[in-house]
């Protein structure tokens, strides 16, 4: 993986001094601007987060192009004149860098904005209109394709999102592959190049881990997941859970959507959906504490630099890290279950009254290839991620048509996981993120899988008892925890010299690994 640029804390230049350190203060032109562009984004964001969950079928049409207006208008405002030369004036342009007369939270702050007024600055800003037009049409198109399990359906929107994403790799410009501009957008500086030896690595070790688990003597029964559950109680333990974990409530919601997923309008309002299956309990049980941990993170960001970078997380993988951490390092641990498993069991007892604990335990961690990624084991869901990372970048390099998706698809399913879906809605149509033109968002999954293990090894380091604490279900140490190392930074820091700070590493494959092999050997006696 290569190592982000972060240097002692920031590179710091001298092309410009001053006898006086000027701070946060002096850049108020600036973040008031700003702050004007998040309020637009912000009331943009509540109609997407609307049209996931309320929006009746007939507004679709109307939705997408108020949410169009609302993103060309932040977008002609961050690339305006008068932000141009404000940047230019307090940082050197042709390092992106301010001088050392800043401090460190304003060098920061404009070494993020010019990044992202650098990216806006290359697209047109019809071309963003265009964009988000098309990829709130597009959901709305997934939605139904999914609800009838026809690719077909969704074509025609997938191979505009597909057009309009290539051209947007061409606007933003790229060394090697056109796939590298879309994946910077979520983990900036990531490419392929970096990516491809890591997820070799994983693959090396996780498909000789995935034989032996297969081959073990050990039969795990999981039938106890798949009785008939109320849809209301699942959600109300889903929230119980929530509340547990610290998820503000006079801050947030929690509703339902066709794909789970957490939106922000500000720390104040953070929302997460969830989606509830009658035979299926880990499905919404997860998907809440998955989409808590994202939610947490919203909530955990510095309130006083909402609209500025420093109010932002600061990567999709650093994101993933924290849902990614809550849902397995947690969620999935015997000392979560030492003390929710007996709610669990009062919630549900006709099915759960002669399950134990440890028959639970096993049971949400059997392992064995699945159809749904969402809902993959901890040892499969990373294949998963590899066989779309692989489909996405030959859509975008070329190599790949949108037609020969399905097919595709089932081969890749095959091949890596040894099963072929029976229809779309549970292959090639299952998530959402090619809808929304999220393109590069996939390889986030697994960097925040590595990044999860590695933050929660280090809690249990600088957490007294920890492990005690998850097992009284006492959640908020952990939380705490969370908040004071990663939540409150935003972006201060790059994703590498964050992660340094956290655990003295990089990003890296091997506490995962550990990790994984550690957790299969006890459970499958390897």
């Amino acid at each position: 993986m290569r190592q982000f640029p972060s240097a002692a804390i920031i590179p710091r230049t001298s092309w410009r001094k001053s006898a006086h350190v000027k701070t946060l203060k002096t850049l108020e032109p600036l973040t008031t601007r700003l702050l004007e562009i998040k309020r637009i984004q912000s009331a943009a964001s509540v109609l997407s987060w609307d049209q996931e969950t309320y929006m009746p079928a007939g507004g679709g049409a109307a939705r997408a192009e108020q949410i169009a207006t609302l993103e060309g208008l932040a977008h002609e405002r961050l690339v305006s004149p008068h932000i141009e030369s404000l940047l230019t004036a307090w940082i050197d342009p042709t390092t992106g860098q301010a001088a050392d007369t800043w401090d460190e939270p304003s060098r920061s702050l404009l070494r993020e904005v010019w990044r992202d007024f650098r990216r806006a600055k290359k697209l047109p800003s019809d071309f963003v209109i265009r964009l988000s037009r098309e990829c709130s049409l597009a959901q709305q198109a997934w939605v139904t394709a999914r609800a009838e399990s026809r690719f077909a359906k969704f074509l025609p929107s997938l191979k505009t999102i597909l057009g309009l994403k290539c051209e947007e790799a061409q606007y933003l410009g790229y060394q090697n592959s056109p796939y590298d501009a879309l994946l910077d957008t979520y983990e900036p500086g990531a490419t392929v190049g970096q990516l491809t030896p890591l997820f070799a690595q994983l693959r090396a070790r996780l498909v000789p881990l995935l034989k032996r688990v297969q081959a073990s003597t050990v039969s795990i029964d999981d039938s106890c997941l798949h009785y008939a559950f109320d849809h209301t109680k699942q959600i109300e333990f889903g929230r119980l859970v929530l509340v547990a974990m610290g998820y503000d409530f006079e801050r947030g919601r929690l509703d339902l959507s066709a794909h789970p997923f957490t939106t922000s309008f500000h720390p104040t309002d953070v929302r997460v959906t969830t989606r509830v299956f009658e035979k299926d309990l880990p499905s919404c049980l997860f998907s809440c504490i998955h989409e808590g941990g994202h939610g947490l993170y919203d909530q955990g960001l510095d309130p006083r630099y909402y609209g500025s970078p420093l109010g932002e997380s600061v990567s999709l993988g650093f994101h993933e890290s924290q849902s990614r951490l809550w849902e397995n390092c947690v969620g999935r641990s015997r000392s979560f279950w030492h003390c929710f498993y007996p709610l669990l069991q009062q919630t549900f007892p006709q099915q759960l009254a002669g399950v134990s604990v440890d028959q639970f335990y096993a049971a949400i961690n059997r392992v064995t290839p699945s159809l749904i990624r969402v809902e993959a084991d901890e040892l499969t869901y990373n294949l998963h991620i590899m066989l779309r990372v692989e489909i996405e970048q030959a859509l975008i390099e070329g190599r790949a048509h949108p037609e020969e998706l399905p097919n595709l698809w089932n081969d890749s399913m095959q091949a890596y996981l040894g099963i072929t879906p029976p229809q779309d809605a549970e292959g090639v149509l299952q998530d959402v993120h090619w809808s929304m033109g999220a393109f590069g968002y996939f390889p986030t999954y697994t960097l925040g899988n590595l990044y999860s293990v590695q933050f929660f090894e280090q809690a249990k380091l600088e957490v007294p008892q920890l492990e005690e604490n998850i097992a009284a279900g006492q959640l908020i140490p952990l939380r705490q925890w969370l908040e004071q190392k990663i939540h409150r930074w935003g972006r201060m820091f790059t994703p590498d010299h964050l992660a340094r700070r956290v655990t003295g590493n990089g990003v890296s494959p091997e506490p995962f690994l550990r990790y994984l092999e550690t957790k299969y050997g006890e459970l499958y006696r390897l």
